[in-house]
């Protein structure tokens, strides 16, 4: 594996229940490898191969898409649920026992899912621009919902509203980012409408669930770094501080003049954070 990168990874593909799930997997040879659980709409080229190559240089790295997304066939699931059972699913046809799972945004949901319903499966977490089951809006643009779906195949002005913030440095980063996200020559197809509903359900049904709101976090035990900026306009940020106070088990890091794509705009300095989470073997309580 260690001669691949992001940009030269094969895709590869597991079938499981009839549903082939593609993904990518490069690094290194031995370690924990760590599982990257996309956005919403994203696929495998929607990572920051300074975030992706950086972390595979001492573990292995898998990139998974869920259902119907990208490559994968079936049909994306309706529930954060279903997109959590699709992922152990596949693991687990990949004969992997036990991950480190990073979820950024919608995947953050499915890695707190996956965490819940398959905990044996997951060592450590790294959060990034998410919420908690039933997390709040309250602060979120008025504008990001139509931003996020307004294109067929989401385009760099995009991006650069969604995950950046205003200030020109921060603007800056976002486009250095697309330089960097679209460096692949034989990208992972874009998402389709059926995905891009499907999501949209599934956010909106766990985001809503739950009368205790912060009921199943108790049951996360295990170590958890949280990661956002300072200003997010997709997922507040106040989301992250209310994962960091009723995850057992978990530390935050937010990061200056920068919103929900942070990691992309410090991808070295969430590498190494991401890096000193992984190797430490202490549990913090």
């Amino acid at each position: 594996m260690t001669t691949h990168t992001h940009v030269t990874a094969p895709t590869q593909f597991v079938e499981v229940d009839g549903t082939r799930y593609a993904y990518r997997r490069f690094g290194a040879d031995t370690g924990t490898p760590l599982v990257f659980l996309q956005h919403f709409r994203g696929g495998l080229d929607n990572w920051d191969p300074a975030v992706t190559d950086g972390l595979a240089a001492h573990r292995p790295v898998l990139l998974l898409n869920y259902a119907g997304v990208g490559a994968s066939t079936g049909a994306t699931p309706e529930t954060i649920e279903g997109h959590a059972d699709g992922v152990a699913a596949a693991l687990g046809g990949l004969g992997l026992r036990t991950v480190d799972v990073l979820g950024f945004s919608i995947g953050g949901m499915v890695a707190q899912e996956v965490a819940l319903r398959h905990a044996e499966l997951v060592r450590r977490l790294i959060l990034v621009g998410t919420r908690a089951k039933g997390g709040t809006s309250e602060g979120a643009h008025p504008d990001y919902p139509h931003v996020a779906t307004r294109n067929a195949v989401p385009e760099l002005a995009d991006f650069l509203f969604l995950f950046f913030d205003p200030a020109q440095a921060s603007q800056d980063a976002g486009r250095e980012f697309w330089d960097r996200r679209t460096a692949r020559a034989d990208a992972d197809p874009p998402s389709g409408a059926q995905t891009m509903q499907a999501q949209g359900i599934a956010g909106a049904k766990w985001q809503a669930d739950g009368e205790d709101r912060f009921a199943d976090l108790a049951r996360i035990t295990q170590p958890t770094l949280v990661v956002n900026g300072r200003e997010d306009v997709m997922v507040p940020t106040i989301n992250s501080y209310d994962l960091a106070r009723h995850l057992p088990n978990a530390q935050l890091s937010i990061y200056p003049e920068s919103g929900h794509g942070a990691l992309f705009q410090y991808p070295e300095l969430f590498v190494s954070q991401a890096e000193r989470f992984l190797a430490n073997h202490r549990v913090f309580h």
